[in-house]
């Protein structure tokens, strides 16, 4: 026996050993065990029944509940693993990939890609499903075995997994842990961790199955992948799956084609989006928006070029972080070019065109730059996930006393520009370095520390509520990551403001400050909507197609009841238009009924039903698209209506 020094909930005191986590916490609060999924140990989440040993060191134990973000990871990674579990009880030699819970994807939870001796199909799902709640039921335990990599190695050959022996050779240095379902053909190499049992799990639902590639690459073996989704309870699930049929009726493409907004054509390339002129006017509006609120802050605009010498992108990392998201390079004259992922490397270029003072700082660029990822098609949606997209780019040079500042004027600019859209929930997440893992970061600690601080005091001095997030930092410096959730609930990670202490030493980057001394300037990246296309796509989901009249491709539809009124509708149609209003005019032959309905279902906000009662006391009848028949009104009096609307952007 010995004795254990274990801190937890505040409280500090000694236990008996052995010990397992799950025994120290119920020392302290039988009840918070019954709430736990697993736990953190000194800050690493672990098993429930890790086991823990006495030393000097205090041990700090915070428990994992469902009713977190983590805890819902381990939900949904452990549901990942039930449905390999499952997979192969049903379908004997099929060889396994990998399974990942999935947080930031609001159409999944998680996913396992698959070899089955045959080749799945939609009908199998409820099957495999049933088949993992039959083993829910059964309280199957989740265990763990460290074990020395050759040991590991064996074990999987042995199982003929060539992938998962890929997997180990290259990430397992010594030992590793191995995770089992008891009483099931299941054995993974995994971190961890999971919950104690099945028993843990069963608001679960399988909802997709697609073509994928191991490791992404095309050249390598094809594999299926089975999505699915996990909650903590099944009311949380179904919420969801009502919120999935809305998120359906409101998919931004089949909307994008049924108001004309966008198309995806294979002649052209997968993944690279045609705007037809409806979806350029509400661009045009996103675009201005910007540039309105940026130009009152000072930005510079800001052009470059698409491509750029290879060894820029290998002097900036890119080449050796980001090369399997690169297209492959061309040669022109003997030099090699590549196409840019981003922007940073451009606009460091403009910065150090001229040698700068601290009087010059800060310097702010802007660009709506357009960047190429070389995605595969099986990870393509729509205006989500593209090849060829324009990031609403900002990248600030600044000296360490103006990042507060600056961080804070990010922070107003974000509030104002997705307040003006309607999203009213903005959720704020600060980014940092995670404990253990700190020499996988970039820069000294005084320097993480700092710009840290920095960050906190600018969220802290607006008074924005915001969580931070252990080790979820870029490998180059802290940032601030901005969510917004839409109209029927889903969150999306849209903008952010990072810290870089990478790119300024990589390219020398300097000023000289008032000492006369020579200086390195931060360089912070700001993004708000992450790029153009997808934040398009959140909007036409969001609104559901009925753009506000600011963004509304077409504000105002002329109907005429009869074509005897065509010639009023079009003197209406033209003095809406000189007044800077965008304007369609029905005049087909059709009976006003059939008018009004198109009209509708291309969302116009305002429909003018013009008779000869119109004509004769040149006045116009209003109706709007949600609120119906408004009344009949005077042109002008209809033009000071839409006037202040437009004006004022409103919703």
């Amino acid at each position: 026996m010995s004795e254990i020094n274990v801190k937890f909930g505040g409280e500090q005191r000694m236990i008996l050993g052995p010990a397992t986590v799950a025994d120290a916490i119920k020392a302290f609060d039988r009840d918070a065990l019954k709430k736990s999924l697993a736990a953190k140990l000194n800050g690493e989440e672990v098993d429930l029944n890790r086991e823990i040993a006495g030393s000097h060191e205090v041990l700090s134990i915070e428990l994992i509940g469902a009713d977190s973000r983590d805890g819902l990871e381990v939900i949904r990674h452990s549901t990942a693993h039930l449905l390999a579990a499952a997979v192969l009880d049903l379908f004997p030699g099929t060889k396994l990939g990998v399974g990942p819970a999935l947080m930031e994807d609001p159409r999944y939870g998680f996913f396992y890609d698959v070899i089955a001796p045959r080749n799945l199909t939609e009908e199998d799902l409820p099957v495999i499903e049933k088949k993992m709640r039959a083993m829910a039921k059964q309280n199957l335990v989740y265990r763990r075995e460290v074990i020395d990599k050759a040991k590991i190695l064996e074990m999987f050959k042995e199982r003929d997994e060539p992938l998962k022996c890929e997997l180990i050779d290259e990430k397992v240095v010594g030992e590793a842990s191995v995770y089992y379902i008891d009483n099931s053909p299941f054995i993974d190499f995994c971190l961890g961790p999971h919950v104690p049992h099945t028993g843990k799990l069963g608001a679960f639902k399988l909802l997709a199955l697609s073509g994928a590639y191991w490791k992404g690459d095309a050249e390598r073996e094809q594999m299926q992948r089975i999505y699915g989704t996990a909650f903590a309870t099944q009311d949380e699930l179904d919420a969801w799956l009502k919120q999935r049929e809305e998120a359906e009726r409101r998919d931004h493409r089949k909307l994008g084609k049924q108001l004309d907004l966008f198309s995806i054509d294979d002649e052209y390339g997968q993944g690279l989006i045609l705007w037809h002129p409806k979806g350029g006017i509400i661009r045009n509006e996103m675009e201005r928006l910007l540039k309105e609120e940026l130009e009152r802050r000072d930005y510079s605009f800001v052009f470059t070029p698409h491509i750029a010498k290879r060894e820029l992108w290998v002097k900036s990392g890119h080449e050796e972080n980001y090369a399997d998201s690169m297209y492959a390079p061309t040669s022109i004259e003997d030099e090699e070019y590549r196409l840019k992922p981003m922007n940073c490397p451009h606009h460091i270029g403009i910065y150090k065109s001229s040698p700068r003072s601290y009087r010059d700082l800060p310097q702010r660029y802007s660009e709506m730059g357009t960047v190429y990822r070389a995605e595969l098609s099986g990870t393509l949606h729509g205006l989500m996930r593209v090849r060829g997209f324009s990031v609403d780019d900002a990248h600030l040079f600044v000296r360490p006393d103006q990042v507060h500042a600056e961080v804070a004027d990010c922070l107003d600019l974000a509030i104002k520009v997705f307040d003006t859209y309607g999203f009213e929930r903005v959720k704020f997440e600060l980014s940092v370095r995670g404990g253990a893992e700190n020499k996988l970061y970039l820069g000294a600690d005084e320097d993480w520390a700092a710009a840290e601080e920095q960050l906190a005091s600018a969220l802290k001095e607006r008074e924005i509520t915001y969580e931070r997030i252990e080790g979820e930092a870029a490998f180059y410096g802290p940032k601030i990551d901005i969510k917004i959730e839409d109209a029927i609930g889903r969150v999306w990670q849209l903008g952010t403001i990072q810290l870089d202490f990478n790119l300024p030493e990589r390219f020398e980057l300097e000023y000289t400050g008032d000492d006369n001394q020579k200086h390195r300037p931060f360089m912070i990246h700001r993004a708000l909507f992450g790029s153009i296309e997808r934040f398009f796509g959140v909007l036409i989901e969001h609104y559901a197609g009925a753009f506000p009249l600011w963004l509304a491709p077409v504000q105002v539809a002329v109907l005429p009841i009869t074509d005897r009124i065509n010639e009023y509708a079009l003197s209406v149609a033209n003095e809406l238009k000189q007044s800077g209003f965008r304007v369609e005019t029905n005049t087909i032959s059709d009976k006003i009924g059939a008018k009004i309905r198109d009209a509708q279902i291309q969302k116009v906000p305002y429909m003018l039903i013009l008779g000869d009662k119109e004509l004769e006391e040149k006045q116009v009848a209003v109706r709007h698209r949600k609120d119906g028949d408004i009344g009949a009104m005077s042109l002008d009096e209809f033009k000071e209506k839409i006037a202040q609307e437009k004006l004022h952007r409103s919703l």
